[in-house]
């Protein structure tokens, strides 16, 4: 087959790249099966007519209008490389199109539920201060040093959310014995049940958790949802881990509600990334901080590569892709998580 009977590929994953994504084996897999014209997500409404007309699938969710998409004739789908799929380009006429919109945020659930434990784990021991203390001649002795330790295992925990991020957090948890509730008002009952968690309000989550951990997209019903009035129905000195976007919660009020001693809190998400030096988080007792890392792995990375390749290959062959996830037509133009700007 000549290199122009190859189907085409708009690449344009910024800021991830090809070379980020796939492995050399994976790469040259991508070359030789598909023509790969490279450019930035502002740059594809400028790409010349003929290459829309003949692009088969796009790498990245660059904002697309109705006006281009009308130039992508050939279009049978678009492969988003981050974790929340955006509300930038027309969905209703990639519906009736039938053009599938697939996110591989799937790679991302596992480091970021290890990452989650971890913080829980940490929030529970102390270990990180207690590093510290010992680093500096200030270590506490045996049970000096455990004045407000308690155990994961055995605990209360709720879970915000049960996407891939919250099942994955749910299957780590099972060693640890908890009794899990989960709030997550997209889902009926019965899917929390056959995971072996307890369906909960928002309030009984808060409220009777000695772990609450927020793995939530950011939608237009939800954002700052988690405020002043939600930490105060905490349990005193139960501990927050924020995991997904940070859009969901009121910061200030989380930081108010650490300070007063209320309870402890770890993130791997803020307002603004990256953080300001000055910004009082930085110094806040009490809070464990993680520079959005918690998904960025090189081998998460690399798993998008093998899904990618998988789900075009489906594709060709006229089937749907299985992979990844698919964009729902009843709640994706819901999403407002922002896009990443930095691996």
């Amino acid at each position: 087959m000549s290199d122009k009977a190859l189907p085409l590929v708009i690449s344009a994953p910024e800021p991830r790249t090809l070379d980020l994504i796939f492995t050399p084996p994976q790469l040259a897999r991508l070359r030789k099966n598909y023509r790969i014209v490279e450019t930035t997500p502002d740059g594809v409404s400028a790409l010349p007519a003929e290459t829309l007309a003949e692009a088969r699938y796009i790498i990245g969710q660059p904002p697309i209008s109705a006006e281009t998409l009308e130039k992508l004739k050939a279009l049978r789908c678009i492969f988003n490389v981050e974790t929340n799929l955006l509300n930038n380009m027309p969905y209703e006429t990639l519906f009736a199109r039938g053009i599938h919109v697939v996110t591989t945020g799937l790679v991302f659930a596992e480091p970021v539920a290890e990452l989650g434990l971890a913080m829980a784990l940490n929030l529970a021991r102390n270990i990180v201060d207690a590093d510290l203390a010992f680093r500096q001649g200030k270590e506490l002795w045996g049970g000096d040093g455990n004045q407000t330790a308690r155990l994961l295992s055995g605990a209360d925990v709720g879970i915000i959310g049960f996407g891939d991020l919250g099942r994955a957090l749910n299957r780590l948890l099972t060693g640890f014995r908890t009794r899990t509730r989960v709030y997550d008002p997209w889902l009926p009952p019965s899917i929390l049940i056959d995971n072996g968690v307890q369906p909960a309000s928002l309030d009984e989550v808060l409220s009777q958790s000695d772990f609450v951990f927020v793995v939530a997209s950011v939608t237009s019903e939800n954002q700052g949802f988690l405020g002043a009035d939600s930490f105060a129905k905490m349990r005193k000195g139960a501990a927050f881990i924020l995991l997904s976007r940070a859009g969901v919660v009121d910061f200030a009020a989380l930081m108010a509600a650490v300070k007063s001693g209320h309870i402890v809190a770890a993130s791997d998400v803020f307002p603004e990334e990256p953080l300001a030096k000055d910004h009082p988080v930085r110094a806040l007792p009490g809070f464990l901080r993680s520079a959005h890392r918690a998904g960025a792995l090189d081998i998460a990375f690399k798993r998008m590569g093998d899904m990618v390749l998988e789900d075009m290959d489906l594709v060709d062959r006229g089937l749907p892709p299985l992979r990844s996830k698919r964009a729902e037509r009843e709640t994706v133009s819901r999403m407002r998580s922002k896009p990443v700007d930095r691996n």
